[in-house]
């Protein structure tokens, strides 16, 4: 007997991002990466906060080690790439449904230019990976004398 992953929502969250794609509005549960579907075994939520100093996403990656995720800030971009193993279940008599998905993930949010990229940082806890992105200091108006 071989396993079968049950999706329940798989095909409509297909239709629904290339929808997306096809209109190129970018509003989907992916993030502004359309092509995620085809490079993601599965995609976390996320929850975005944007505090007076900093911004704070958590992402719901439960059942992955901390040291197989990395996050990367390249050009303005931030992407949290990672994986779930897969565990060895023994097979018994009778039925088996499998919903918890496994393999890669991949997510890209593109920052606003108060972002500090030096100083980002990032922690799991309890499954849910945190990351911070303190924002710059604001730089004050800076008056320009203007010579006769």
């Amino acid at each position: 007997m071989s396993m079968v992953r049950y999706e329940p929502w798989g095909l409509l969250n297909q239709l629904h991002g290339e929808v997306d794609r096809l209109f190129n509005t970018r509003m989907g549960r992916y993030g502004d990466d359309g092509d995620q579907l085809a490079t993601s075994d599965w995609v976390p939520a996320v929850d975005i906060k944007e505090e007076d100093d900093r911004f704070v996403i958590h992402a719901d990656v439960p059942g992955v080690d901390p040291k197989d995720i990395e996050v990367n800030m390249e050009d303005g971009v931030l992407s949290i790439k990672g994986e779930r193993q897969s565990e060895t279940t023994d097979e018994r008599e009778g039925y088996k449904r499998v919903e918890r998905v496994r393999g890669s993930f991949f997510r890209r949010f593109s920052l606003p230019d108060t972002a500090n990229a030096d100083a980002i940082s990032a922690r799991s806890k309890n499954g849910v990976l945190e990351v911070v992105i303190p924002k710059q200091e604001k730089v004050l108006p800076k008056r320009i004398q203007v010579e006769s």
